[in-house]
């Protein structure tokens, strides 16, 4: 893994390079080969101009490299959330709340990063833009996973520090687990999403990826212009579980064996775990058996568009939305009162632990091309698409937070081990991560 910010930040306070430096090289980065299709736009000369700012190293975010998803407002840019419908529509006026603090904090922005059109699938693949693969493999090309993809290569491949983008039903946390770095879903109430294209107002969140865990934590607090309370206490002072009600079901090998391994690991360091069944978890077929919120929600913004552009959209994508039409008003009523149930039952099966651990995705990253633009491949597009999302969006119909880390060690693919909770528990879920990142690490390399 590549130097954190954090890291690159305290060298560069104490003299040992500058910001320009490091944005060379991530401005290199972004033009290899390894980050082709990440960036939809480029803002080089204005990233270069930040990062030589005065004084910008005392700075939190220290004058460094920060993606932005193509679903955020930019001043002067046209935000097309990786479509074409959009390419006509007039640039921002201003910047999204969740872009003004980051550059607030120092951070340079370096472009905006490509994405499943309208942020509408855990895939990442985009018919319009083309699909960045997954800097994990070199030799086979590998969906990055989605929406955010960009996001996560431009970090991944060390363009950038901080990849800012959404997670409704786990677009932050899909591509960080496929990818190898880390992504956190903070409870999305803590975050602006204004100047952002919506998907579903009931469950997105603004949230974004990083190189560490301890970087999160910092990003975090920008983002909801809050600190975090940091508890130095070891993961055996945390209570907690594993659920195993369809999260834990047909696991690809490699993910069934980093997560055993892993909670040996932890195990092994004192953490007090323990299986709990968490059937609640079935639940959520029969209640969203109408269609969910993200259809009628995402078609509730799209109807207008659809009268005067629909044949412009991602077949994949349009398909969904108008799925949307289909519920009636009473229906997403009952939608509403169901989920509130549902998430106070799920906190009282979770009352008594910090934190649940699961594998973020059951499987790794499937070839690009069993899966590109093309109705031959629509079924596995969505079968693919269904594993992908089917743990992390538990989280986010929880409104609940979530991170995810690796914990594949080197020679395997990419694969992630999330920690969530219910709502407003952010500061610990990140705590436990920061135990357990540090764990698995020396549980990777061998040291002590």
């Amino acid at each position: 893994m590549r130097p954190d910010l954090l890291a690159t930040r305290e060298n560069l306070r104490s003299g040992q390079g500058r910001a320009s430096d490091s944005m060379a090289a991530s401005i290199a980065a972004a033009q290899s080969p390894a980050c082709a299709r990440a960036f939809t736009k480029t803002h080089f000369d204005t990233a270069r101009s930040a990062a030589a700012a005065p004084s910008v190293v005392e700075r939190p975010l220290a004058g460094l490299a920060v993606s932005v998803k193509d679903l955020f407002d930019i001043a002067g840019d046209v935000t097309a959330a990786g479509s074409t419908v959009l390419a006509d529509a007039p640039p921002a006026t201003r910047d999204s709340p969740a872009v003004a603090r980051l550059k607030a904090a120092g951070g340079a922005i370096i472009g905006r990063t490509n994405m499943t059109e309208f942020a509408f699938s855990g895939v990442g693949v985009n018919p319009h833009f083309g699909t960045p693969a997954n800097p994990a493999d070199a030799v086979d090309e590998r969906i990055p996973g989605g929406s955010s993809s960009g996001a996560a290569v431009s970090v991944a491949t060390g363009a950038a520090f901080v990849g800012l983008g959404s997670d409704t039903g786990g677009s932050i946390r899909i591509p960080a687990a496929l990818c190898g770095i880390v992504g956190f879903k903070n409870t999305a109430r803590l975050t602006p999403r204004e100047g952002a294209v919506p998907l579903s107002t009931t469950l997105d969140t603004v949230c974004a990826m990083t190189r560490s865990v301890r970087d999160a934590m910092l990003v975090h607090e920008i983002l909801a212009d809050r600190l975090v309370t940091r508890r130095h206490m070891p993961l055996s002072g945390y209570r907690l579980a594993v659920a195993r009600t369809s999260m834990l079901d047909g696991l690809d090998p490699v993910v069934a064996t980093a997560f055993e391994r892993t909670l040996k690991a932890l195990r092994d360091a004192g953490a007090s775990i323990q299986e709990i069944p968490l059937a609640e978890i079935r639940d959520l077929g029969a209640l969203q058996a109408t269609g969910g919120f993200t259809a009628p929600e995402s078609y509730a913004w799209h109807r207008a568009l659809f009268d005067r552009a629909g044949e412009r959209y991602d077949p994949r994508v349009r398909v969904r939305i108008l799925r949307g039409t289909g519920m009636l008003a009473y229906e997403y009523l009952e939608l509403v009162q169901a989920r509130a149930g549902w998430i106070a039952r799920v906190e009282s099966a979770l009352r008594g632990f910090d934190a649940v651990l699961s594998p973020t995705v059951p499987i790794t990253a499937p070839l690009v091309a069993q899966v590109a633009p093309g109705a031959e491949r629509d079924e596995e597009f969505f079968r693919v698409n269904a594993l992908l999302l089917r743990n992390p969006s538990v989280v986010n119909m929880l409104d609940g937070c979530a991170i995810s880390i690796p914990c594949h060690v080197p020679g395997e693919l990419p694969c992630g081990l999330m920690i969530w909770q219910s709502a407003m528990r952010d500061d610990t879920v990140l705590n436990v991560a920061l135990q357990a990142e540090a764990i698995l690490a020396k549980a990777t390399t061998g040291n002590s």
